[in-house]
């Protein structure tokens, strides 16, 4: 079957662009709404379920990915067969994947108050609420969820992503409606379980009417299962470092701090998110190019690449990071009000781990370009289980710095060498390793000079709260931006970064004749 790449691909962006921008301002609002309509404690209990069920979750890690690459091939060949019984078997996985989550939930069911510190809202029944969000997760396992990985083997995300739309959308307003008027959390989150089934049976419905003669039916050869089980393995540790950070903190603080500050700790770090998520549309984008540049190009073509890359995402995470260091604090005192700010430390703690995470977030890209899972599925496990040690005795000292500081160290000191060790020992030369890190080492200083030069401006603008949200913004888009300039322009990367953009922009903005010297 021939699949028109280019246009799947811009379709699929342009879609997926629409969905990222709406499931990051919908839920801004809905989270809004929950504090002002119903109270900070019940952003505590949602982002503590979605924390635990994301735990769980770890059953499913690896299978999708798994089963739609092994897609692949034979739908290229037009090998109705085996597609069937790849079907099937991704359906035989999905249940088992659903049993072993409803079990895994009904097992640590009787320990979900130990999760909670504090008061939790007095007409609310933990084991209910969390039996609802369970149910809505098994569900999404059992219900069709295997017909899915048609639309993404066939590059048709753009079909998944516009249901979504549609699904959320229809869910969204009910349950602002039941926050602002109705205010019963039960009927909130029995929302989101009919919802979840109703996108899943209009998913299948819609597969099927677009592919009739794929059913799940039939068998693979043994050697063909032992390899996507393999696979399997392999990227079920090369994912767990993530889901393990961003869950797991979430339950120690909820644990050990209470969800009062884990509401507010969330708020945070949802905007944090947020822009993560953007970015990452750039590393998404790039991995398939990327991945084919390592295949037929050589490795100092690679590294040279690289060094532009990490230029690139030095750049824009250094500046993302000034803006939020310089703006969150402004900004959550006109969203949520002093009374649920944290502390500047915590500010500054966020932006050293957005830093880190960007620049972590790089290096993966080329492992996942690479495909090399195998060589390095040891590695995740080991830095989650750091962050998981570190946040437990930490997070007793120093509270909330705690923390964020486990996962910066985790991902700093352990994880990112671990990472580079491989790259330069599978990718590129060992030799080149010391050039690299005193790349880095120098980027990260002059991001440092810049953080500090744009805060001591904006640390002296006091203009009413929407005045000093919008100069500080102002300043953020002048002042590092001259000096990144300054520092990198007479750098062969800095030339490279330019003439990439012009050929994003079709040369149409003239960026090489008016940014190079």
């Amino acid at each position: 079957m021939k699949i028109e790449r280019t246009k799947n691909a811009t379709r699929n962006m342009i879609f997926g662009t629409i969905l990222k921008v709406y499931q990051v301002f919908v839920p801004f609002l809905m989270r809004t709404a929950m504090i002002y309509f119903m109270g900070i404690q019940y952003l505590g209990l949602n982002s503590l379920f979605s924390s635990i069920l994301q735990v769980l979750n770890l059953a499913e890690l690896g299978v999708g990915s798994a089963m739609v690459y092994s897609m692949y091939k034979p739908i290229a060949e037009d090998n109705t067969h085996d597609i069937c019984a790849l079907m099937r078997l991704y359906k035989i996985y999905y249940r088992i994947i659903g049993v072993v989550i409803a079990v895994a939930g009904l097992v640590i069911l009787p320990f979900i108050p130990n999760l909670i510190s504090g008061d939790i809202p007095s007409e609310l029944n933990i084991y209910v609420l969390f039996l609802l969000n369970l149910g809505s997760t098994v569900l999404s396992y059992w219900l069709f969820a295997y017909k899915n990985c048609l639309l993404t083997a066939h590059q048709r995300l753009d079909v998944t992503n516009i249901i979504m739309l549609i699904t959320s959308i229809i869910q969204y307003a009910i349950q602002i409606y039941i926050i602002c008027f109705v205010k019963n959390y039960y009927l909130y989150i029995i929302v989101s379980l009919a919802m979840q089934a109703i996108t899943n049976i209009v998913v299948a419905i819609v597969v099927t009417k677009m592919y009739p003669n794929y059913k799940p039916t039939g068998r693979l050869e043994k050697s063909v299962v032992r390899g996507i089980t393999q696979r399997i393995r392999d990227l079920f540790t090369a994912k767990i470092g993530g889901v393990v950070v961003n869950s797991v903190d979430t339950i120690v603080i909820s644990a050990f701090l209470g969800i009062e500050m884990l509401a507010i700790y969330q708020n945070y770090f949802y905007i944090l998110n947020s822009i993560i998520g953007f970015v990452s549309i750039i590393f998404t984008s790039c991995t398939a190019g990327i991945g084919n540049s390592l295949v037929v190009e050589t490795k100092e073509k690679n590294f040279n690449d690289l060094t532009v890359f990490t230029m690139l995402i030095s750049w824009i995470a250094g500046f993302c990071a000034y803006c939020l260091l310089c703006l969150y604090q402004p900004f959550m005192k006109i969203w949520v009000g002093e009374e649920l700010q944290l502390a500047f430390l915590a500010v500054i703690c966020f932006c050293i781990y957005y830093y880190v995470y960007e620049i972590n977030q790089l290096l993966n890209l080329y492992k996942d370009a690479a495909g090399i899972w195998h060589s390095d599925r040891f590695r995740p496990l080991v830095t989650a289980l750091s962050n998981l040690t570190l946040n437990l005795i930490l997070v007793q000292f120093w509270g909330i710095y705690g923390v964020l500081l486990s996962t910066v160290i985790s991902m700093l000191f352990i994880g990112m060498p671990w990472l580079l060790h491989n790259l330069f020992t599978t990718i590129f030369s060992r030799e080149l390793l010391p050039k690299y890190l005193k790349q880095l080492l120098k980027y990260a200083g002059i991001s440092m000079v810049a953080c500090v030069a744009t805060y001591l401006v904006c640390l002296n603008i006091h203009l009413g709260d929407w005045g000093t949200f919008f100069i500080r913004a102002g300043v953020c888009c002048i002042i590092p931006n001259i000096i990144f300039v300054v520092a990198y322009h007479r750098t062969e990367e800095y030339a490279k970064c330019v003439n990439l953009l012009d050929r994003i922009t079709k040369g149409k903005l003239h960026l090489s004749k008016i940014l190079v010297r």
